[in-house]
C-alpha cells in the first residue's frame, strides 16, 4: 500500500476539504442520478408519466447524502466511504411499481422494500455480533476476495466505454475525443503535477472535458450543426427547485388499496423482490470493505467492525429511500477516488455528504452538473472502475497460482464474472447479479479444492536440503506429519 496524504483521522486545511469533497461528489454523482432515470424510464404505472410523478435526482442526492451521513455514525467516522444509490435494486424497485395500481403505492413500496432490505442487515450485523468475523476469513481469503473485487471494477468496464461514446446530440467520433481528452488530463494531472493539483485530478480532468465539449457545443449552437452539440443545455429549462421526496409521494398510498388483502398481496411482492437481493448485497458488502481495507490500511471488519458496518448500511439504505426512493450501498468510485487522491480523511466524507444535501436545494448548480456529458464521466470512469479492478488484482499478488487449487477458484471467479454470469427468478423480480455470483461460485469452489488438504510428496535424501519455510509451505504442519521427521537447517547438520 501506497502511504496516503491523510489518513482516515487526518483534518486536511478547509480550502482543501472542500476540494476533495467536490472531487468525490463529482465521482459518486453520475451513478446516483441515474438510479431514478432508469426508473423512471421502465416505469408504465398510471399517472406515472407526468413530470409531477416521476423520481427526483435532486432527492436522490439528498437521500445519499443522509444515508452516508447514518454510515458515518454508525463507524464511528472510521470508514471513509460514501453512499450512493445501489444498482442491485434496480429490478426490485421496478417491480414495486410494476406491482402498484398507482403511483402513490409504487412510492410507498420503495419505502417498505428498502425498510426490509435494511431490517436483513441489521439481522445480519446482529448474527456476526455473535458470531465474530473469523469465518469471513475462511470463507473469502484473498484467493477469493481479491479476484472478486477485481470483477467489481471490471464489471463496470462496459458502462464505462458505453458513455465514453455517448453526448447529447453530437457525433460518436467527437465524444470520443472529448472523453479521452478527459482521461488523459486526469492522468497526466495524476502522474506529474506538482503538491495539491494531484490529489484533485477528477476536478481538472473534468474541468477540461467541459470546456471542451462546450466549446463544440457553442460552435454546434452557432452553425446549428447538432453533431458539435456535446452538452444538453435544454435541462436548464425544467429546473427542478425542491427535491421531490418519496415520502411526501407515497402520502396517502394507503387509502389507494381496495381492502387489506390488496395490500398484503403488493407486501408481498415488495418482499419477495427485495429480501433476496438485500442477502446477495451481503456479500457484495464484504468485498467493498476489504477493497477499501486494503486502500486505506486497516481492517474495517475488525474496527469499526462489521456489524457497524452492515448496521450503517442498512439503516442508511433505510433513509436514503425514505427521502430518495433508492436503497444505498457503498461505491466503488468513492473507494477508487480514495486511492487516486491518496486522501482518506472521514472529513472529507462527511462534508461531501453535507454537500449533497445543500446543493439539492440548489437547482441550477444539480442542472449544472447533470449537464456533464456521459463522454465526459466516461472518460474519469475508465480511470476510476480500472483502479477498482487493480486493487482487487493487488490482494492476489502473494496467492500462489502455481497452486491448481488457487488457480481454479481465481479462474472461476474471473471468467463467470466477465462473462456476466446473473441469474434471475421470480418474474425477473429478483436478480443475483454477476458480482455476486461470481463470488458464490468462487466461495464453492474454493470449500470443494479444499475439503482435503493437498500434501504432495517430498523426499528427504542425505544429499537433499530442505529448507525450514518451504518445508512448511508444502506440508500439512500437523503433529501427526512432522513428529518423525528433522529439519536441516544447515550444512554442518547435514554432515552430521
Amino acid at each position: 500500500m501506497e502511504k496516503l496524504l491523510y489518513g482516515v483521522h487526518d483534518r486536511p486545511p478547509v480550502g482543501k476539504i472542500i476540494l476533495f469533497a467536490f472531487q468525490q461528489l463529482l465521482a459518486i454523482l453520475a451513478a446516483t442520478i441515474v438510479v431514478p432515470l432508469i426508473i423512471n424510464g421502465n416505469t408504465s404505472v398510471e399517472g406515472f408519466a407526468g413530470s409531477g410523478s416521476q423520481m427526483s435526482q435532486s432527492a436522490a442526492l439528498f437521500g445519499a447524502g443522509v444515508g452516508t451521513l447514518v454510515y458515518l455514525l454508525f463507524t464511528r467516522f472510521k470508514s471513509p466511504v460514501f453512499l450512493g444509490s445501489s444498482f442491485a435494486f434496480l429490478g426490485s424497485m421496478t417491480a414495486a411499481f410494476a406491482g402498484a395500481a398507482t403511483a402513490a403505492i409504487g412510492y410507498l413500496g420503495l419505502i417498505i422494500g428498502a425498510a426490509l432490505a435494511g431490517l436483513v442487515y441489521v439481522g445480519l450485523a446482529i448474527a456476526v455480533k455473535f458470531a465474530g468475523t473469523a469465518w469471513i476469513n475462511k470463507i473469502m481469503p484473498a484467493v477469493v476476495i481479491g479476484p472478486t473485487v477485481a470483477i467489481i471494477g471490471l464489471s463496470l468496464a462496459g458502462a464505462a466505454i458505453s458513455d465514453l461514446n455517448k453526448g447529447n446530440t453530437a457525433s460518436v467520433y467527437l465524444c470520443l475525443v472529448t472523453g479521452l481528452i478527459t482521461m488523459f488530463v486526469t492522468i497526466i494531472v495524476s502522474v506529474f503535477a506538482k503538491k495539491f493539483l494531484k490529489a484533485i485530478p477528477f476536478i481538472i480532468g473534468i474541468g477540461a472535458g467541459y470546456v471542451f465539449a462546450a466549446i463544440f457545443t457553442g460552435i454546434g449552437f452557432a452553425a446549428g450543426n447538432d453533431a458539435l452539440k456535446v452538452i444538453n443545455f435544454e435541462l436548464f429549462k425544467n429546473m427542478q427547485w425542491v427535491p421531490d421526496f418519496t415520502f411526501i409521494k407515497a402520502f396517502g398510498a394507503f387509502s389507494d388499496f381496495s381492502s387489506a388483502g390488496d395490500f398484503f398481496a403488493f407486501f408481498g411482492t415488495v418482499a419477495l423482490a427485495y429480501i433476496p437481493v438485500a442477502f446477495v448485497c451481503f456479500a457484495e458488502h464484504i468485498a467493498d470493505h476489504k477493497n477499501l481495507s486494503s486502500v486505506i490500511g486497516q481492517d474495517l471488519l475488525t474496527d469499526p467492525g462489521l456489524t457497524n458496518t452492515l448496521l450503517g448500511d442498512g439503516v442508511g439504505s433505510i433513509a436514503g429511500a425514505f427521502f430518495g426512493g433508492c436503497p444505498n450501498t457503498t461505491y466503488g468510485e468513492s473507494v477508487g477516488c480514495v486511492a487516486i487522491s491518496k486522501n482518506a480523511s472521514v472529513i472529507t466524507i462527511f462534508v461531501t455528504a453535507i454537500m449533497c444535501i445543500v446543493l439539492s436545494f440548489i437547482a441550477p448548480f444539480v442542472t449544472l452538473l447533470a449537464t456533464i456529458p456521459n463522454c465526459v464521466m466516461g472518460g474519469v470512469c475508465i480511470v476510476l472502475y480500472g483502479f477498482i479492478a487493480v486493487s482487487g488484482l493487488k490482494m492476489i499478488q502473494k496467492v500462489d497460482l502455481g497452486d491448481n487449487r488457487n488457480l481454479f477458484v481465481v479462474s472461476v471467479i474471473l471468467i463467470c464474472g466477465v462473462g456476466g454470469l446473473a441469474v434471475s427468478f421470480a418474474n425477473n423480480k429478483v436478480t443475483i447479479t454477476s458480482i455476486a455470483c461470481s463470488l458464490i461460485l468462487g466461495i464453492i469452489t474454493n470449500v470443494i479444492c479444499h475439503i482435503k488438504k493437498y500434501k504432495p510428496e517430498i523426499e528427504a535424501t542425505p544429499n537433499t536440503e530442505v529448507k525450514e519455510d518451504e518445508f512448511f509451505d508444502k506440508l500439512d504442519a500437523s503433529e501427526e506429519n512432522v513428529q518423525n521427521i528433522e529439519i536441516v537447517e544447515n550444512e554442518e547438520d547435514l554432515k552430521q
